[in-house]
């Protein structure tokens, strides 16, 4: 009997400490750091779009969390490998992604666009219209894998980020860039080297590009994920969001 309520109150111990680290954990959150406006670093600190929302989402779920940098090549192997517990980094969200993580909704949804020099005059971006033509993107993005099945005929040359692509751009080593349109807008308002470009046909949206922009989660990660929809669902109602938006952008980007 003596034994029975000492294995009990052990039990009892053992279940509050777990709760106390439960509760203790911090929850790491992965982001490229270099795709201003979304997530960049100014002055020593990482910042952007998708750094303020994270932090927004932790602060209304009520978590402890860490924001650390990754390479995009790495972010969805990094987050199976328990390098860190989720992606807030500006990924779409693909049935492709979804054979290997989970997923939010979307916490934004923004088109791909063609930036190209002004001296080139272009008025066609049809497939058609580029072959031939090289164009630059970031690798293991889903402007890469709309290329590669839309622009068959083109060369299509990969870059470890978009603003690699646009650098080589504008010394004429391309012909194009295609990437997000936020993203390439930002590069011609920072840039530069940004004269000698513009933005060019029609807002591209293709089922390629997916859903939108979601919060990565490992697939047996449930309650993390559950505890970061509720937030986005949160922060979209009291306001929140429209104010992170409206910091960065003069239009909804969601």
């Amino acid at each position: 009997m003596k034994l029975s309520v000492f294995t009990s109150a052990s039990v009892i111990v053992l279940a509050l400490v777990a709760g106390a680290h439960a509760e203790d954990k911090t929850v790491k959150i992965a982001t490229e750091g270099v795709y201003p406006p979304f997530n960049y670093v100014e002055n020593g600190q990482l910042t952007g779009f998708d750094v303020d929302i994270a932090n927004a989402l932790c602060e209304k779920a009520k978590l402890k969390c860490e924001i650390v940098t990754q390479e995009w090549d790495g972010m969805i192997p990094g987050l199976m490998a328990n390098k860190y517990d989720a992606i807030i980094a500006s990924m779409n969200i693909t049935a492709e992604r979804k054979k290997k993580i989970d997923f939010t909704t979307k916490y934004y949804d923004t088109p791909a666009k063609f930036m190209t020099t002004k001296e080139a005059k272009v008025t066609d971006i049809s497939p058609a219209a580029l072959a031939g033509k090289t164009i630059g993107v970031q690798g293991s993005t889903t402007q890469q894998n709309f290329l590669e099945a839309k622009y068959k005929d083109s060369t299509i040359k990969t870059y470890t980020t978009v603003d690699d692509a646009s650098a080589d751009l504008a010394a004429g080593r391309l012909d194009f860039v295609l990437s997000d349109k936020v993203l390439l807008d930002a590069w011609l308002k920072k840039s530069s080297d940004a004269s000698c470009c513009e933005l060019v046909g029609d807002d591209l949206r293709d089922p390629i590009f997916g859903e939108g922009k979601g919060v990565g989660i490992r697939k047996d990660d449930t309650e993390l994920k559950n505890k970061f929809q509720k937030a986005i669902d949160d922060i979209r109602a009291d306001g929140t969001y429209e104010k992170i938006n409206a910091k960065y952008f003069p239009f909804s980007i969601f």
